[in-house]
C-alpha cells in the first residue's frame, strides 16, 4: 500500500510552527466560516481551483502541498493530515464530492515499536481523480490513488488503489461494480 514513503519529524520546530499556524487558520474558519476565512484556508493550499466550496469543520495540518481542482465540494468536518515535505501530498481533482467526516490521511507512523519511539512520521501522497464521489465517513490512507469517476461508499476504509469508473465500499473497501 504505502510505497515511496517520506520520513519527517513533525515535532521539529519549523514544522511544528507551520502546523500551529495552519491550525489557527482552520480554527478561525470553523468558528466563523466567512468568505474571508475561507480565502485564508485556500491560501494555505498549493492550488485551489475555481468554485471550490469547503464547509465548516475543515482541518488540515499544513495545507502547503494540498491541490484541489475546480468545482470540488468538501462537506463538513473533513480532516486532511498532510505533510509539507512531500510535493502534491494530497491532490483532489475537479468536480469531486467529498462527504461529511471524510479523513484523508497521508501521514502515518512506524509499525515497529522502537521506530515509533523516534517520533518520526511517514507520508505518502493521496491522489483523487476527477469527478470522484467520496461518501460520508470514508477514511483514505497514505499512498492511495482513486481513479476518475470512482464512487467510495459511506464508511469505507480505502487501503488499496481504486480504479476509475468503479464503485467500492466496506472495510477494507472492495469493488462492488463498474460504472
Amino acid at each position: 500500500m504505502m510505497t515511496h514513503l517520506t520520513q519527517f519529524n513533525s515535532l521539529a520546530k519549523p514544522l511544528f510552527e507551520e502546523r500551529k499556524a495552519a491550525h489557527e487558520i482552520c480554527r478561525l474558519f470553523n468558528k466563523s466560516p466567512s468568505k474571508g476565512n475561507l480565502k485564508r484556508i485556500k491560501e494555505l493550499f498549493a492550488q485551489s481551483g475555481e468554485g471550490v466550496i469547503i464547509e465548516a469543520g475543515f482541518h488540515c495540518d499544513y495545507g502547503s502541498q494540498v491541490q484541489i481542482g475546480d468545482r470540488t465540494f468538501i462537506n463538513i468536518n473533513c480532516t486532511v493530515l498532510d505533510a509539507p515535505i512531500v510535493e502534491g501530498v494530497i491532490t483532489i481533482g475537479s468536480d469531486c464530492l467529498i462527504g461529511p467526516n471524510v479523513q484523508l490521511l497521508a501521514v502515518s507512523h512506524a509499525v515497529e515499536p522502537k521506530q515509533r519511539l523516534q517520533k518520526e512520521n511517514f507520508a505518502a501522497p493521496i491522489t483523487i481523480g476527477n469527478n470522484v464521489w467520496i461518501g460520508a465517513g470514508v477514511i483514505v490512507l497514505a499512498g492511495i490513488t482513486i481513479g476518475d469517476n470512482a464512487v467510495v461508499g459511506a464508511g469505507s476504509v480505502v487501503t488499496k488503489n481504486i480504479a476509475e469508473n468503479t464503485v467500492v465500499a466496506g472495510n477494507p473497501a472492495a469493488k462492488i461494480r463498474d460504472i
